[in-house]
């Protein structure tokens, strides 16, 4: 007897059941026996026995009370896995290998075939189980290893469920749903194919694909892998922490963040994959590519806009505050300032947007701070060559203070070009404050440049790739050789690098007194010639470097105006879009746009949007103050 009843399995909730052929049923998914089904095996003359026979209703059989097992609840969900991982292994110890039967062919579980039901349900729970733990395990290292607040994790599980509510994931019709949008995508006649192969008795659509497969991919479309970091990311807003999507897409590469070498946790949590889900958990949780930057930002934005969460700005003074700190700038004097402008004009651009090509909120926040540095320190122009002609003066003056700059510019005026740069003699405070500036900037953005800690040296990268890229992979079969070898070769890179090192501590030039020696005997004029020449070649370096970004040098003004206190720079699109700008500001801005991780030109494209917006607002303030009060009100508002 072959036939499935459908009932409710008391232990895993299942409905269907199979016989078993020794007078009980048991549930297809667990293999537990049902109490209340039983096959009575009635003989068909002794049932319709006039004289009353063994089965004769009058004869009643006695039956033990067997206790109500537990319903498994959410909580026992490893136990229940790892039930379900016994009768696997149970089934493959008794594969018909040719050899012959090794017990009985109808003992037990050995003869429960899966349904259509076990493998969409199995294959549902297993995913969305996996990315739960993947977030799971996320928000522990943001908390643990980022001092980030344990707030994110009472966030992460309302988003999480609200996000598989939204998605209808959990609903009954999702599983037929995904097989027909299969079948509805081939255009034509539908030509009905056999499955084949050692996977033909899974079930298959119409046209012959695996239903798992389908499943799987419809799964990871409705919630992608990515979602996890999205969600980390969300959470870590929502609580108000200074953290960005930079941070969140470094720490998952360097390995951090659970991300990429995941799935070797979950299948400790969740086991092995079972006999309904036919896909291994590599296949399943492990991601095989990354996700940019843009993508991160504006999918945290679409999940929150798709569960109806309300985002606020980005919290502007952390993000700030880091930022300035990044580029060892005074945070006292700067932030205060770029603080007012932040609360006087609140761009939308400091709210998450779920569009890709909108910029980035991270740029706002950086346009705000240049915007503010440009004010305070009137980088207009004319600053940074003034920097390249007399650093020698310079480098005096930070040695000895602020106050005695303008006398040191006045002893060397000579040796620099007042037609080009304005007078020395009127430089004041405020300018030696930007000449420091830009000459922190100019020598920071060399080191601004993102690193990754398994590129420190060899030995981290090996650890890297043995860690993240290559997670889970080990030798097919155990090879002493092979293992002797390796141990060799890694001994020998451990005694080069410890002699390299060794070596790097010797001086293989001059020594100190007698470089010192060669720049003393060439004296003041070959130092002055040198100190010209190395001006005409780092305003030459930075000609290149505008030039490979699209930037168009603007020399220095002359003549400068009162009225002139702030200059709007603008593009020319010519074929393609062409950027004139001053030198000053073209260093604050490349080095900002580094320490955001955007390209110059998207930094300089933000800076633009918000200045347009600053001027909109000033000119409807002043609209608003010109405009005359009307004479129609009453008297008590009348101006006597």
């Amino acid at each position: 007897m072959t036939e499935k009843i459908r009932r409710c399995c008391e232990v895993c909730g299942n409905i269907s059941f199979v016989d078993g052929g020794d007078g009980f049923f048991y549930c297809t998914r667990c293999g537990s026996q049902a109490n209340d089904i039983i096959d009575t095996g009635v003989d068909d003359d002794d049932l319709f026995n006039v004289d009353g026979g063994i089965y004769s209703a009058s004869q009643r059989r006695q039956y033990s009370q067997v206790p109500k097992p537990e319903t498994i609840s959410q909580v026992q969900l490893s136990q229940h896995l790892e039930t379900l991982k016994t009768f696997d292994d149970y089934d493959e110890r008794n594969v018909d290998d040719g050899v012959g039967p090794a017990e009985p062919s109808d003992f037990g579980s050995s003869q429960i075939s899966l349904t259509y039901t076990d493998y969409y349900s199995e294959i549902r729970l297993r995913y969305v189980m996996g990315v739960q733990v993947m977030i799971q395990m996320q928000c522990k290292a943001l908390v643990e290893k980022f001092n980030v607040s344990p707030l994110i994790v009472g966030l992460a599980g309302p988003i999480w469920l609200r996000l598989l509510a939204h998605e209808k994931v959990l609903s009954d019709e999702w599983a037929d749903n995904a097989i027909n949008e299969s079948e509805s995508q081939t255009q034509g006649e539908i030509e009905l194919s056999q499955p084949t192969g050692s996977n033909k008795t899974e079930p298959h659509n119409l046209l012959g694909k695996r239903a798992v497969t389908i499943w799987h991919r419809s799964l990871s479309n409705m919630i992608p892998l990515p979602c996890s970091l999205a969600i980390s990311f969300l959470v870590c807003h929502v609580a108000r922490e200074a953290i960005l999507p930079t941070d969140i897409l470094k720490w998952a590469l360097e390995g951090k963040l659970p991300y990429f070498a995941a799935f070797l946790e979950i299948e400790k949590q969740l086991g092995p994959p079972p006999r309904s889900c036919p896909i291994s958990t590599s296949r399943m949780f492990r991601p095989i590519r990354t996700i940019t930057l843009q993508k991160l930002e504006s999918l945290a934005a679409f999940i929150a806009r798709k569960i109806g969460l309300e985002l606020p700005s980005v919290n502007f003074h952390a993000i700030a505050s880091r930022y300035l700190k990044h580029l060892s700038l005074p945070v006292e004097k700067i932030l205060p300032q770029a603080f007012q402008v932040y609360e006087w004009s609140m761009p939308p651009e400091l709210y998450l947007s779920d569009s890709d090509i909108r910029l980035p909120s991270r740029v706002c926040v950086m346009s705000i701070l240049i915007v503010t540095m440009r004010i305070l320190y009137d980088l207009n122009g004319g600053k940074w060559e003034l920097i390249s002609s007399c650093s020698s003066n310079l480098e005096s003056a930070v040695e000895k203070g602020a106050g005695e700059c303008g006398a040191i510019a006045e002893d060397n005026s000579a040796s620099c070009d007042s037609d080009s740069h304005g007078s020395t003699s009127d430089m004041s405070k405020s300018n030696f404050d930007a000449l420091k500036l830009l000459k922190i900037l100019e020598e920071k953005y060399t080191e601004l440049s993102v690193t990754y800690d398994f590129s420190k040296d060899l030995q981290s990268y090996l650890l890297y790739c043995k860690d993240v890229v290559f997670a889970g992979l080990e030798p097919a079969y155990d090879d002493l050789e092979e293992e002797r070898i390796i141990e060799d070769l890694w001994d020998f890179y451990q005694s080069h690098k410890a002699k390299a090192s060794e070596d790097g501590k010797t001086d293989c030039g001059r020594t100190p007194k007698e470089g010192k020696k060669f720049r003393d005997d060439g004296g003041s004029n070959t130092a002055n010639h040198s100190q010209c020449v190395l001006g005409e070649t780092a305003l030459g370096q930075l000609k290149a470097d505008m030039g490979e970004n699209r930037f168009v040098y603007i020399p220095p003004r002359k003549n400068v105006k009162k009225k002139d206190g702030y200059i709007r720079y603008a593009r020319k699109k010519d074929g393609a879009y062409h950027y004139a700008v001053h030198a000053d500001y073209y260093i604050l801005l490349r080095s900002c746009a580094k320490v955001a991780q955007v390209d110059v030109r998207t930094m300089h494209v933000g800076v633009l949007a918000f200045e347009k917006r600053l001027e909109m607002l000033e000119s409807r303030i002043k609209f608003c103050l010109g405009k005359r009060i009307p004479d129609d009100f009453c008297d008590f508002c009348r101006d006597e």
